[in-house]
């Protein structure tokens, strides 16, 4: 099979797969169909569309009309069985992985295809698995899986990028190697989900609680604000109260 042929296989396989974590999530949303159809538009192609954005040519989405196919099936696939679906955020979740995995090596290829350096093609596979999922996410009002923090996301892709470069600079790229790379990424994305593998937390110091709990506990330098050195040996009559009651000199009525 050549290269191109292949590309374009799992980029289409890849827009399939993400294009129907969209439309899942706008089910779970309670979007309509043709919500549910945007969302599968932006998580298929938007991952892509930056990549070409950024190599310089055409988007593949323009190109080969052939790729806007995936997110209509997916829509209705999803509105003709989703009454029937249940547990619809782990199938967000599943398909999201299934479209990382793909989309990680495609991405790597194709720029590699293009003449990119190594790191160039890694950045560029990275943001062909996460671009997607990224805007599908932010135009659903949801936290991008990206900066939520609660489990391994970019880190799959960034492994997967770095295996395929290895084997397209080895020599032993082809349909198995890719679906080999795609299928441990995969793996990886989801036990990272299943186990909740996480990075490393930021230093305490560093961290806004920590921060925000020292200032709560550090004593002010001046005071409190408004009030002079004075005011606190000083009570506070009622008269006064009954007139800022009543407000301001000069507004009273």
């Amino acid at each position: 099979m050549e290269s191109s042929t292949l590309l374009l296989w799992f980029d289409l396989v890849g827009v399939f797969f993400f294009a129907l974590s969209g439309s899942l999530l706008a089910a779970r949303k309670n979007i309509d169909i043709t919500g549910g159809l945007v969302l599968g538009l932006l998580a298929g192609l938007g991952g892509g569309i930056m990549r070409d954005v950024m190599l310089g040519v055409t988007p593949l989405a323009l190109a080969q009309p052939v790729l806007l196919v995936p997110p209509f099936v997916a829509s209705a696939v999803v509105y003709l069985l989703g009454a029937h679906l249940h547990r619809v955020r782990t199938l967000i979740i599943v398909f999201d992985a299934a479209g990382l995995g793909l989309f990680c090596t495609f991405g790597t290829a194709r720029a590699l295809d293009h003449g990119m350096p190594v790191a160039s093609a890694l950045l560029l596979g990275v943001v062909t698995a996460v671009g997607g999922g990224l805007l599908r996410d932010v135009v659903a009002n949801e936290i991008p899986a990206v900066f939520n923090g609660s489990d391994l996301y970019v880190i799959p892709a960034a492994t997967g990028a770095a295996l395929t470069a290895l084997a397209v600079s080895t020599d032993t790229w082809g349909p198995v190697a890719a679906a080999a790379l795609s299928a441990f990424t995969f793996t990886f994305r989801m036990v990272a989900w299943r186990l909740q593998w996480r990075v490393p937390a930021p230093m305490r110091g560093w961290s806004m609680r920590g921060i925000d709990t020292r200032l709560r506990r550090d004593r002010p330098v001046f005071g409190r604000p408004g009030r002079m050195k004075g005011d606190d040996d000083e009570p506070r009559r009622d008269e006064d109260v009954d007139d800022y009651r009543d407000g301001p000199p000069g507004l009273r009525r």
